[in-house]
């Protein structure tokens, strides 16, 4: 029986596609990442296609372009559900900064660690493996922490999105520097593209949002999905920081009162861009949850557990983690005060690290890194997210079911005063009379 047959395949996708829907319900009441199970799911599967001597595939490619439409979606997913307000100001800058200075902390110190312990590794390498093992994974965070309240959420949505865009920037713009490219132009270059990508992403959401309302076909919202694809990767193209375009776009249409404010708000069908808003919600869900499904399992397939073996490959990750938890600490106290649980755990890495690990350029690749750190931090951090949540819910329960705990109608009970008394009394005295 040929095992890559066309029915074999659509029915693998679909059973996938099932587990993983049940490994969401699943971390919902456990708070175990999805993500670790489809991780695991993804390596049973290697084993599985090992044992019946299954096909040699080249899952690189696919895992590459899975990555990098799952990367968009998330974060148009995450911004979708951000609302800019005045009240909402300084939460977001306080996000902002924590992400931008735990990003540049936990870069520098997994960087120092690099360099000393991986053969061959020279400072400007190290910083570019350093920086994806320093970004948060918004992919893990945001489904995880829907049980946490609204302040807490909304933290880690931001938090996490910020880590995902600057970390990308951080990354490209390290990976132009040791490429020596053209378009290679330092700090200044760097901010000019930076400023660019803004006014184009500007430009771009207003004309997308205009030009859709006016659009009569039932169909349009892959077509929108379509143009936003193309949209990134012609900015990739043009060594634009792209992703800005794709977070511009779901804040403005996800916050169309802000934007659409004086003479813009006559051009504004509210009712027409409102379904646009609706549709999009959905179909980026959903889109987001196929996508890093097949990611995920995909990635398991193609990692090599002997490497977790190594004791240097221990000894590097253990150190990174402990670094990046030890910054957290520090930065969270600092911007957040002694509420920090379980929000000091919630670090974990996972899609945008291992996609941008796989685009680390060949000319500056070093032989000496093993794959397996990459792996043992994504495991760690994920697991260590995992017993927080789990505390942190167990934490909630107990109190809840201490204030439960109260004699039913104790609490509200309180001896009447002098006036009730009375009102009762002249009331009872009416009754008779």
């Amino acid at each position: 029986m040929e095992i890559l047959s066309s029915y074999n395949l659509i029915i693998s996708a679909s059973v996938i596609i099932i587990l993983s829907f049940f490994f969401g319900e699943i971390s919902r009441k456990t708070n175990i990442p999805s993500v670790l199970m489809l991780i695991v799911l993804g390596i049973a599967l290697k084993f599985g296609l090992d044992a019946i001597g299954g096909e040699t595939i080249n899952f690189f490619p696919i895992l590459e372009i899975l990555g990098i439409v799952g990367l968009i979606m998330i974060v148009l997913e995450a911004a979708l559900e951000l609302e800019l307000k005045r009240e909402k100001l300084v939460p977001i800058a306080k996000a902002f900064a924590i992400a931008l200075i735990g990003l540049l902390l936990s870069t520098w110190i997994a960087a120092m660690i690099l360099h000393q312990f991986i053969p061959g590794m020279d400072t400007e390498s190290a910083w570019l493996y350093a920086t994806p093992l320093s970004i948060l994974s918004s992919a893990i965070i945001i489904p995880s922490v829907t049980g946490l309240n609204e302040v807490k959420k909304e933290f880690h949505i931001y938090e996490s999105t910020f880590s995902d865009i600057l970390g990308i920037m951080m990354f490209y713009f390290l990976s132009g520097q040791l490429e020596a490219a053209e378009h290679s132009n330092g700090l200044a270059g760097f901010a000019g593209n930076i400023f660019l990508t803004i006014v184009i992403s500007f430009v771009a959401s207003y004309l997308i949002v205009l030009i859709f309302q006016n659009i009569k076909s039932h169909t349009k919202l892959f077509l929108l999905i379509a143009v936003l694809l193309l949209l990134y990767s012609v900015g990739k193209q043009m060594h634009l920081s792209s992703l800005i375009i794709i977070l511009i776009f779901g804040l403005l249409i996800a916050n169309m009162r802000l934007f659409f404010q004086g003479w813009l708000s006559r051009w504004l069908d509210w009712k027409k861009a409102k379904q646009i808003y609706e549709g999009l919600h959905v179909i980026t869900m959903e889109t987001a949850f196929v996508v890093r499904t097949f990611f995920f399992v995909i990635f398991g397939v193609t990692i090599s557990l002997a490497s977790l073996a190594s004791l240097n490959v221990a000894l590097v990750s253990g150190l990174i983690i402990l670094s990046i938890y030890l910054i957290r600490f520090v930065i969270l106290r600092i911007f957040i005060g002694k509420d920090i649980i379980p929000q000091l755990f919630i670090a974990p890495r996972g899609l945008i690290t291992i996609l941008l690990f796989y685009a680390i350029p060949e000319s500056a690749q070093v032989a000496g890194f093993e794959a397996g750190i990459l792996l043992f931090i994504i495991i760690g951090t994920s697991l260590i997210m995992t017993f927080a949540l789990i505390y942190d819910k167990r934490r909630t329960g107990a109190a809840i079911r201490r204030a439960q705990s109260v004699p039913v109608g104790y609490e509200e009970w309180s001896a009447p005063t002098i006036e009730e008394i009375s009102s009762t009394s002249m009331e009872d005295t009416s009754n008779k009379h």
